[in-house]
């Protein structure tokens, strides 16, 4: 016959061979596999005809490709300063330590403690029940007078985890950590493509600025003509008007687009997280807008996934919601823990080091959910529910990622033809403004062609400086659907 004894350490360790094979209920993620395209838009054969893209790796310090010493600087600058990529980074922070608090709970508690009391008896509570204390008649028998109490010692506790609840719940808090480092990424990617894509804006507002203020300047020089023929005689007031409103109309563009340049190095001066009057000198200072590689890697549409930030977040999310599932499972079953303390304790304080003071408790604590109203149940719905909807929203992610691309890629490879066409017209339309003011010195035409080629030249140079912008932001766009950018940074890990 086994004694109680040995009935009790085989069931000890038989709990925590059970806890150490690590038995877990619920369901256990795996990385899913979303269907992906074989190529991306620009494999398409309207597209071979200008190879703009190929399909070698995406470089992650993309904005090297232009070139432009200064987009460099400032990029490193919104890296170290931006104020949302430093809250993000917090939160990084904030989830990694969180996993660390939760990670806890898989290991035993031991704790200190010690302490002092005075203590006095009722003498109408239990020592009256023996007989003492005295009053109404009953002898004093028993009269303890007050005492004082020493003690220190020990306390540990340990949960078994039989059914994974507590692992589950470290997994979850893992995958959130690891998420919140995705989402930190996303935001470094994004304050990197708004650098880019503000200071091409800017540099592009600023040409269209330099060219609207030479065609004011002719447009001037073209009224001050007109004058002095009308002078002359050899037109009439109706073309002197017709110059005078047509300077006009160039000099109301200057307060909008120099207003929306001001915006800009604003705006510029924001994402490096500097004050108004901090802004670099050279940011303020007038440059060309950057011009696109002649061919830029855009890698292949199976390393897209892995390397989009938000994908990665979006399976991680779907990693926590699957673990928070488990948890809830391991809910409905029961939970034993151990615990146990030892201690010293002693009326008087000499007494505290001799073995006789010695005092201690163990056992097991066993926790069986047997009636919660209806809690767990709807807690397990909660979590399926959650879960379903971290799927559906990875689905839509990973969906949104290939058409950001595609999109993308079609609207940078067709600005190349829409700056082609602009820079024919820009090129004719000086030829055949040349030709009217020469045609008009010598009174062969009047004036409204001279107008006419002048309003089509300023516009023909404005759309082809506005396409030189739109061009480089579109390759912004571009890199930005593709997540790359965040791979060199390790400047936050936590």
């Amino acid at each position: 016959m086994i004694s109680t004894t040995r009935l009790h350490q085989k069931l000890l360790g038989a709990v925590s061979l059970l806890a150490l094979s690590g038995c877990m209920v619920g369901p256990n993620f795996t990385s899913p596999h979303p269907a992906v395209p074989t190529g991306y838009i620009a494999d398409a054969p309207a597209s071979r005809a200008a190879p703009y893209v190929s399909g070698d790796a995406v470089d992650p310090q993309w904005w090297n490709s232009f070139n432009d010493p200064e987009l460099t600087k400032l990029e490193a600058q919104a890296v170290a300063q931006n104020l949302d990529l430093q809250i993000a980074t917090q939160r990084m922070l904030e989830a990694a330590a969180q996993a660390q608090i939760d990670g806890a709970v898989l290991y035993p508690t031991l704790g200190g403690n010690a302490s002092y009391s005075r203590q006095g008896l009722s003498k109408v509570g239990i020592i009256q029940a023996f007989g003492g204390g005295g009053g109404a008649g009953i002898p004093v028998s028993v009269s303890i007078p007050p005492f004082d109490v020493y003690q220190y010692g020990l306390q540990a506790s340990y949960d078994l985890d039989l059914w994974g609840k507590n692992r589950r719940t470290v997994e979850a808090a893992v995958a959130a950590a690891a998420g919140s480092v995705e989402a930190r990424r996303a935001a470094l990617l994004n304050v990197e493509t708004q650098v880019a894509s503000n200071y091409i804006q800017l540099r592009g507002t600023e040409a269209v600025l330099a060219i609207t203020q030479k065609n004011l300047n002719s447009a001037n020089q073209l009224v001050n003509l007109t004058v002095e023929r009308q002078q002359a005689g050899l037109t009439t007031s109706l073309d002197v008007a017709n110059a005078r409103a047509t300077a006009a109309q160039i000099q109301s563009q200057i307060p909008t687009l120099t207003a929306q340049r001001d915006a800009l190095i604003n705006q510029l001066g924001l994402l490096l997280g500097q004050t108004p009057d901090a802004l670099p000198a050279e940011l303020v200072t007038t440059a060309p807008v950057p011009l696109t590689p002649p061919t830029v890697p855009v890698g292949l549409p199976a390393d897209l996934l892995r390397r989009r930030p938000d994908v990665r977040e979006a399976e991680d999310t779907l990693h926590t919601a699957t673990a928070e599932v488990g948890v809830a499972v391991a809910q409905f079953f029961p939970d034993i823990s151990l615990t146990g303390s030892v201690s010293l304790q002693a009326l008087q304080f000499k007494n505290l080091n001799e073995m006789r003071a010695l005092t201690y408790a163990f056992g097991p604590t066993l926790n069986i959910p047997l009636f919660e109203g209806g809690q767990l149940h709807g807690q397990l719905k909660l979590r399926k529910a959650q879960q379903q909807e971290a799927a559906i929203s990875y689905a839509k992610t990973v969906l949104t990622a290939f058409y950001q691309v595609d999109t993308a890629l079609s609207a940078y490879t067709q600005e190349h033809i829409t700056l082609a066409a602009l820079t024919v017209d820009a090129q004719q339309s000086q030829i055949a403004l040349g030709l009217a003011e020469d045609q008009y010195k010598e009174g062969l035409v009047d004036y409204l062609t001279v107008l006419n080629a002048q309003q089509a030249y300023l516009a023909a140079q404005q759309g082809q400086a506005v396409a030189v912008e739109t061009l480089g932001t579109d390759l912004v766009s571009l890199y930005q659907a593709l997540g790359g950018g965040w791979e060199g940074d390790t400047s936050a890990t936590p």
